[in-house]
């Protein structure tokens, strides 16, 4: 432990020795002395910093690695947004985002790159890992739960933050997919969307698993609180420029879900039903309110002063006060089944609020099938406007629901047990068109210059936004569930299950973005 006005002193003080009196000296060592005593107690002593109370070795494995020389200089630092406040930055749930004029051609020409993550599978590899055991479909559900990505990346002022399954965040410079950082700041699954905003980058911790006294408490109560005392759980702070943390504020349940941030306040809802409103720049709790059931990937959208969330088990939607937590509605779905409900994150859009969940379990034979429904609501009072269903399909073994994106007044909603894509007027719900490719649509589509992009499976489509009628194609490699890709200026960035970050331009697709 050193102070260095001390050390500066005493130096002063030698040199000076050599021409004064002793009785200076003396006095000139007294003053040192009470200076050094002061030292001690009032600075001198180091308060650890929150990443020093970490159960990561320095040096090990988990360790943060920063790597300064591989962050964007000059004008790069000004691509894309600059922010990223909640899951795909906005309520609408559409991650796309024009480049101003001026900058380098990058920007609007595209880059391509990969970037292998810390349990990185290969691209070309069809079947995940695990298949052998467990079959392809549940292998797969597995692999993006404990090793790949489980939604998309952030891209704010030229850096792409992700976070992984494999218990690592990761921010990279948008142009050359080079490490800046790297981070494990707790033993636990990261599946949301890394959120930015100032200084700070949030990450959302959470286990997916019940441990079996959860499940006898369930047995017995109907209540169990997802991820307790599977791992450690919570939200965590982080400096965006080095991937340092800043603070933590752990919670009981898994924190899955992507929180939301509005001016100084961050919003997050956990696994054993409560919702949080802490201090952005602290940890600092505001309010909590307990609703029943749990959040499992359903992420809080805000939009004009409202939370809006929903819970499994029992399935509802709720809207919330995001000044008081003051439940102002709450809703279900009829028929909601699973966790189907608290998977989904709803859209918000001119007043209306689009969720959807899989309903109603059918045995036919030895195979279960569910059907799809979504339901627009009123944003500021609940009432139900419309509900529609869906083509029935079998059931999926994970996140049974499709993320909803609102562009417009159109609706745009994957179907997670046959692939059917739907695009349905926001305000009528009168179906637009349907598209049918994949065996599984989840992940909320992106709008960028009149061309819709879809991810699922292996490829990443383009659809024309008015028909449905398919347009390009392209492979991706690996799996994307749950993945919305993130367009920025010219490139296409995405996520992978099998633990890989891509960027890809736009002219692959045969498409150049308007300047």
């Amino acid at each position: 432990m050193r102070c260095p006005f001390f050390v500066s002193v005493m130096g002063q003080a030698s040199s000076a020795g050599c021409n004064v009196e002793n009785a200076k000296k003396q006095k000139i060592n007294s003053i040192v002395l009470v200076l050094f005593v002061g030292c001690l107690l009032l600075g001198g002593r180091k308060t650890p910093l929150v990443a020093d109370t970490l159960p990561v070795a320095p040096g090990g494995p988990f360790s943060r690695v920063y790597l300064p020389q591989n962050a964007p200089v000059g004008e790069d630092r000004f691509f894309g947004p600059s922010s990223w406040e909640q899951m795909n930055e906005n309520p609408e749930h559409n991650a796309a985002f024009h480049q101003k004029a001026g900058g380098p051609s990058w920007f609007y020409d595209g880059v391509g790159w990969r970037f292998a993550e810390a349990r990185a599978w290969p691209l070309e590899e069809k079947n995940p890992f695990g298949t052998r055991t467990d079959g392809k479909i549940e292998a797969a559900a597995v692999q993006t739960q404990f090793y790949g990505n489980a939604l998309g990346v952030s891209v704010v002022d030229g850096i792409v933050y992700a976070e992984s399954d494999d218990m690592f965040a990761y921010a990279l410079n948008a142009r050359t997919g080079q490490l800046i950082w790297r981070t494990s700041p707790v033993g636990n699954h990261l599946m949301g969307n890394p959120i930015v905003k100032g200084r700070f980058v949030y990450l959302s911790a959470g286990g997916v698993g019940f441990n079996f006294a959860n499940v006898v408490r369930y047995r017995k109560t109907g209540f169990a609180v997802r991820g307790m005392d599977v791992s450690y759980n919570g939200i965590y702070a982080l400096d965006r420029k080095t991937g340092h943390v800043l603070w933590h504020h752990g919670s009981l349940g898994e924190a899955m879900p992507t929180p939301a941030v509005h001016k100084n306040v961050l919003f997050f809802a956990t696994g054993s039903g409560s919702v949080h409103a802490l201090d952005r720049r602290t940890g600092r709790s505001l309010w909590t309110t307990r609703l029943k059931g749990n959040d499992n990937m359903s992420s809080p959208a805000y939009f004009s002063g409202r939370i809006f969330l929903a819970m499994a088990i029992p399935p509802r939607l709720y809207s919330l006060d995001a000044r008081t937590g003051k439940v102002l509605w709450s809703r279900s779905i009829r028929g909601a089944a699973n966790t189907g409900m608290g998977d989904v994150s709803p859209a918000v859009s001119r007043g209306v609020v689009v969720m959807d969940t899989v309903t109603r379990p059918e045995r036919k034979g030895k195979e279960v099938t569910l059907q799809p429904v979504i339901v627009a609501f009123d944003a500021k009072t609940g009432k139900v406007l419309w509900e529609k269903k869906m083509r029935r399909g079998p059931r999926p073994p994970a996140f049974k629901g499709g993320v909803p994106m609102i562009a417009g007044h159109v609706v745009y909603v994957g179907s997670p047990v046959n692939g059917d894509y739907e695009a349905r007027d926001l305000f009528t719900g009168k179906r637009i068109w349907r598209w049918s490719r994949m065996s599984s649509s989840r992940s909320a589509p992106t709008l960028v210059d009149g061309r819709l992009f879809i991810a699922g499976e292996d490829h990443v489509y383009v659809l024309d936004p008015e028909t449905g009628k398919e347009l390009s194609k392209r492979k991706v490699g690996g799996r994307m569930g749950i993945i919305s890709p993130t367009i920025v200026g010219g490139t296409v960035y995405l996520a992978n299950s099998w633990d890989w970050i891509v960027a890809m331009p736009l002219s692959l697709w045969n498409i150049r973005t308007a300047q």
